[in-house]
């Protein structure tokens, strides 16, 4: 490591890789400089990217391998910057009280027995960033704490947002909402939530990001239409051109594959067939019978599946009329996230969350993760709790989250939505991640992935920054 005109010379590790350590070379040289060029600025963000980035190495290395000379370069910075954090940071503590708000939902019964869903999902993802925000926040003076709201599925809708009410009521609160997209609405205009900020953790419903959307609300899972860009941008690289769609009969599964045709015409994909799957056929038995003759049609490149519940989709995979492809609910799946994901850091994310859950990370897990984790940043960087400054901060140029995606996480300031890659998987391996190489756009290949801004009929946020 070199001091070159008040900047660090960054060097590449002895396996002859840059430097491994996922965020420690997008957020760190950008705080040493900042700090060098600025010496009037605290080393509390130095410092921060520094643990993160100590954290991150540990997952790079297997036992008893040693640390290339990036991963020795950020060992001794550690040991010189740590102590240089202001005395004040280090005696008065920050408490940063997060409310996690969730409404566990009741799946309806499915054909398989092998589909199943955990009762704790996204309160674990939350959990564990709780964790890792602590990690940090010891060496900054700051602890964080979850204030759990859970209601079961027969809870009535009037005694629960009556309970809301009277938490959001408190003061103003940073919130965690996994909660219908209907529900959402109603507790995000509440008079008590005008001085919040909840992060919808849960609903997929494009609403919430367009016509609905809220000033007070951004968005860490996906849209549908981010997952179904994703997969339209895949099939069209491909040149599976000829789709055959196919549609399940719950509400989400229209929803999902009106997505679906909506990124076809997108980009330029022909769906050639469209059929609503038989709402009482059994495929445990009759799979190899049925599925064909379901499927009957002159010609396609790939079937895609609208089954969001995964009540027939896996029955569909090499039963097709014709011998083809299989994606979208089942067969080649966009995901937020899988168990399958293991680059970029992402299986240190991952061993951390089986040891915590004693299970396997899922997208809603990890929704809530990053977005307790986007909190944890903001106020690192801002040194505020205040909902009003973390929003300003996230929806800036300046806020980038290490995600263990590939490319840093980020905020959409027109409608809240966070960027991210989305990942094209089957059960044992990640096929491709979107953006697809080629896809390009002015601003980031990520908003190729969605609504664009041109697109978008979100007005909140565009009064929220005026």
């Amino acid at each position: 490591m070199t001091l070159e005109s008040g900047s660090f010379s960054w060097g590449v590790s002895d396996r002859g890789n840059p430097d491994p350590i996922p965020f420690f070379g997008n957020q760190c040289k950008a705080v040493i400089n900042s700090t060098m060029n600025h010496p009037e600025r605290s080393f509390a963000n130095l410092a921060s990217s520094i643990v993160n980035g100590l954290s991150s190495l540990c997952s790079m290395y297997r036992p008893g391998e040693v640390p290339g000379s990036a991963g020795l370069t950020l060992l001794a910075a550690a040991f010189v910057v740590m102590p240089a954090v202001p005395v004040h940071a280090q005696q008065s503590t920050l408490e940063v009280d997060i409310l996690y708000i969730e409404q566990r939902v009741e799946h309806p019964p499915v054909l398989s027995n092998l589909v199943s869903w955990p009762e704790d999902e996204g309160e674990r993802g939350a959990s564990l960033a709780i964790s890792d925000n602590n990690t940090t926040g010891r060496f900054l003076g700051q602890s964080y704490r979850l204030d759990e709201l859970i209601f079961e599925p027969d809870e009535s809708p009037a005694t629960r947002n009556e309970r809301i009410r009277e938490k959001l009521a408190e003061g103003a609160r940073l919130v965690v909402a996994n909660l219908p997209a209907s529900d959402l609405t109603v507790i995000a205009t509440l008079p008590e939530a005008a001085d919040d900020l909840i992060f919808n953790a849960q609903s997929m419903d494009g609403v919430l990001r367009n016509e609905q959307c809220q000033p007070n609300v951004l968005h860490t899972i996906p849209s549908r239409a981010m997952l179904s860009d994703a997969l339209a941008q895949y099939l069209y690289k491909r040149q599976w051109e000829e789709v055959f769609l196919i549609e399940g009969n719950s509400e989400k599964d229209k929803a999902f594959a009106e997505s679906l045709r909506r990124s076809m015409t997108k980009f330029s994909l022909d769906i050639v067939q469209s059929r609503t799957w038989i709402e009482d056929a059994d495929m445990r038995r009759s799979a190899s019978t049925e599925v064909p003759v379901f499927t009957q049609a002159r010609s396609y490149d790939v079937v895609v599946v609208a089954d969001e519940q995964q009540d027939f989709s896996q029955y569909i995979l090499y039963n097709t009329w014709l011998p083809r492809p299989v994606a979208g609910s089942a067969g080649l799946t966009p995901v937020v996230w899988s168990p399958v994901i293991e680059q970029w850091g992402a299986a240190q994310l991952q061993s951390r969350f089986r040891k915590l859950a004693e299970r396997d990370m899922t997208s809603r897990d990890y929704s809530n993760w990053a977005a307790v984790r986007s909190m944890g940043e903001a106020v690192t960087r801002t040194g505020s709790a205040q909902p009003a400054d973390i929003l300003d901060y996230v929806l800036s140029d300046e806020f980038e989250l290490a995600g263990f995606k590939g490319a840093p996480l980020s905020y959409r300031h027109w409608n809240g939505q966070m960027r991210q890659s989305v990942q094209l998987v089957h059960p044992k391996a990640v096929v491709a991640t979107a953006p697809i190489e080629g896809f390009l756009h002015p601003v980031t290949e990520l908003d190729t992935l969605g609504l664009d801004e041109p697109e978008s009929l979100c007005e909140g946020f565009q009064r929220t920054r005026q």
